[in-house]
């Protein structure tokens, strides 16, 4: 009997632990620690977040769903990994801690024979004062947020209608921030919901970034080709921001938020203010925190993570040159150097250098996009790694199956107005998702299968994909067959 655990139960883990369910015998084991009771689809939290749907839409509890699959789902946080055991059992274990409320702080040792660490990110609100729900600004991280978020953006309409004029700011609340895609498509769906809702030329929309260029992504932008023209992925969200009304700061990093003002500096060194009535900035992410240990006791944190706290796999981590990277540094298999049973998907691997080009400010602050790893990618990651587990238990003697971002492509659909007539959605394809210069010298991609459009067919395309992936995600019958 093989024993797997997946920590975390995010797109990533979930894919992961239910292929891993699917391919594995009946009599071996696969466990799932999350701390949260419910799922939650991520992409749809930005249509929460202004008040169009509801959280309970996007989340559904897991422990019915793992029930009826046959796997074990402990609602606990993973504390610290321990791939050697101790000295008097050397077989693996995390130890967790119970967060169901019936066992809440209880402690357990779960022993593995293969780990899958997809713990996602911590949310670093904090590394900006005042930054965050609760403080001085909103968010559509988590589906609470976006619901939060929503009440606020509902309460500025009401006064709005009202004759008062209002200032939104969209983006990023830190230089070294990622998940720039969510922040374009919520101040596209905030700019549409204003116009929807007659209220449109009272307020003022900024959508402000540490992308050196608008529609760098984390990715360095991509390239697309358009009636026999080369258009870069800049001109294409400027003219979308543009036609919308929507102005722009980039190359920002947030240093604090106060009510109704934040402070950001420039990658010229300037210190800048910006006041507003209702900002929705993204926190930076780092690794959950968790801790490793050898069989003695010793901690080996540093050997198994990497500094920002996300887990070393089969990358390249030698610090070079930007112009030194290459495609072939990102990992292919995500297992760990160090211990062959454990995988790292998702947001939680340390990737090996940023995709986007970096650049510090004159006050010595990084401030550029962190490369992306959510949606797609991280669901063919976390089935990728189920699939090379499944073979290994079956005989193989290393991993099997390979979704490198520098050799895989992904899709995004980001709403930009969710209306099923008047609403329309900026629909793009990238491959590969890491440029890769050596096998396509001038643009770093493919551009026959890198392409952006946006109206009203991506739109629809983005309602099917929500509720094809809530069912998928409920493991109903034919959930294997709907791709990643």
């Amino acid at each position: 009997m093989a024993r797997a655990l997946v920590l975390g139960a995010g797109i990533s883990g979930h894919t992961c632990a239910a292929f891993l369910r699917k391919w594995l015998g009946k009599s071996d084991e696969v466990t799932v620690v999350s701390p949260l009771p419910t799922y939650n689809w991520i992409p749809s939290n930005i249509w929460v977040g202004v008040g169009l749907i509801k959280r309970e839409q996007v989340l559904f509890p897991l422990a019915p769903v793992y029930e009826n699959k046959q796997i074990i789902f402990k609602q606990a946080k993973a504390l610290s990994i321990h791939p050697e055991g101790t000295s008097e059992n050397p077989a693996p274990f995390v130890e967790i801690e119970w967060t169901l409320p019936s066992r809440k702080s209880e402690r357990e040792f779960v022993y593995y024979d293969f780990l899958v660490n997809a713990t996602g990110p911590k949310l670093k609100f904090e590394a900006t004062e005042g930054l965050g729900p609760g403080k001085n600004s909103y968010s559509v991280c988590t589906a609470d947020h976006a619901s939060e978020t929503a009440q606020a953006f509902l309460h500025l309409v009401e006064q709005m209608k009202k004759g008062e004029r209002k200032r939104f700011i969209v983006g990023t609340g830190h230089g070294s921030c990622t998940c720039e895609g969510a922040a374009f498509e919520y101040v596209v769906n905030l700019e549409f919901e204003l116009r929807a809702r007659g209220v449109r030329d009272k307020a003022e929309i900024v959508y402000l970034s540490n992308e050196y260029e608008l529609g760098d992504f984390g990715m360095d932008g991509i390239f697309i080709r358009r009636s026999g023209y080369i258009t870069p992925s800049k001109i294409f969200t400027e003219s979308l921001f543009a036609e919308r009304g929507i102005s722009w700061i980039t190359r920002a990093h947030v240093a604090q938020v106060e009510k109704n003002r934040l402070h950001y500096e420039t990658l010229e060194g300037e210190q800048r203010d910006q006041d507003f009535d209702f900002a929705m900035l993204l926190p930076p992410f780092s690794g959950v925190g968790l801790k490793a240990f050898d069989r003695q006791g010793n901690e080996l944190t540093a050997d198994v993570f990497a500094p920002s706290g996300f887990m070393k796999v089969d990358a390249d981590y030698t610090p070079k040159p930007y112009l030194e990277w290459r495609a072939r540094d990102w990992p292919r298999f995500y297992v760990n150097p160090k211990y062959s049973n454990i995988f790292a998907t998702g947001i939680a691997f340390a990737p090996p250098h940023p995709v986007s080009r970096p650049h510090i400010g004159r006050n010595g602050t990084p401030i550029f996009a962190a490369p992306p790893r959510t949606g797609m990618p991280s669901a063919m990651i976390g089935k990728a790694v189920a699939h090379s587990i499944a073979d290994i238990v079956h005989g193989s003697p290393e991993p099997t199956h390979t979704a490198c971002m520098a050799e895989i492509g992904a899709a995004c659909v980001a709403s930009a107005g969710a209306n099923p007539f008047t609403g329309t959605a900026a629909s793009m394809t990238v491959f590969p998702i890491v440029p890769d210069f050596e096998k396509y010298p001038q643009y770093g991609r493919d551009l026959n299968y890198t392409s952006g459009e946006i109206g009203l067919a991506g739109h629809w395309i983005k309602i099917i994909l929500h509720h094809m992936f809530l069912y998928k995600a409920h493991l109903r019958p034919g959930w294997s067959l709907i791709p990643e």
